[in-house]
């Protein structure tokens, strides 16, 4: 009877042993999906953003090309460069898992970054346009997608810092490849990308007057 007795202890042993295991992985791994569908939705929230300044691009060209004599080439630039940033695809489904294709997206989008610019600048020699109602309107909502874009890449990337960090973190990196679960490429940090660029402006305000000439 002790022997039965002893033997029945030890099954519970190891029972409530492999018990423990089973509700820390499932822990473990629920823990690794949590993060991994966190980034999912920062990537969801960048890629709306980013559509969201595409979709005021036609409406801005529209608004621009009826100025008289306006620089065709700033037009075909930001078209072209729209089109480039469409032609970025990704294989995997939810946020990025090549590096490779995420700075191609990073590249085309700030190709149009540097193409809107550009227009903004451009539009200062035309009093009548930069002083119309439905370019201020479009240059407020492109400022304000702006700021969205530069908040969505910040905390993407922070949903990619943790969710890279729990993979990598003892004992859960012995088993995250064998489950599934790989690195996350973050957005490159530029510097001064944690401001939002800088795209209103005062065109109302006077220009500064020419420092006199030394004698």
């Amino acid at each position: 009877m002790k022997k039965v007795a002893i033997g029945c202890g030890v099954l519970a042993a190891l029972g409530l042993i492999v018990l423990v295991i089973v509700l820390f992985a499932g822990g473990s791994y629920n823990r690794l999906v949590r993060l991994s569908q966190q980034t999912d939705s920062a990537w969801a929230q960048v890629q709306t953003d980013y559509q969201r300044r595409s979709d005021l691009i036609p409406n801005l060209v529209a608004t621009v090309s009826g100025a008289a004599d306006f620089e065709k080439s700033t037009l075909t630039q930001i078209t072209e460069a729209r089109a480039s940033v469409g032609r970025v695809n990704f294989n995997s489904k939810g946020s990025p898992q090549d590096p490779a294709q995420l700075a191609a997206f990073e590249q085309a989008q700030s190709q149009l970054s540097s193409a809107l610019s550009r227009l903004l600048v451009v539009v200062e020699r035309y009093p009548d346009l930069k002083s119309s109602a439905n370019f201020l309107t479009l240059q407020a909502q492109l400022e304000g997608t702006e700021n969205r874009i530069a908040v969505s890449r910040r905390d993407f990337n922070e949903a990619v810092q943790k969710y890279d960090t729990a993979i990598k973190s003892f004992p859960t990196l012995l088993y995250a490849g064998a489950l599934g679960f790989r690195d996350k490429p973050y957005f490159s940090a530029a510097p001064g990308a944690e401001t939002a660029p800088k795209v209103q402006f005062d065109f109302n305000k006077a220009a500064p007057a020419p420092a006199p000439a030394k004698p």
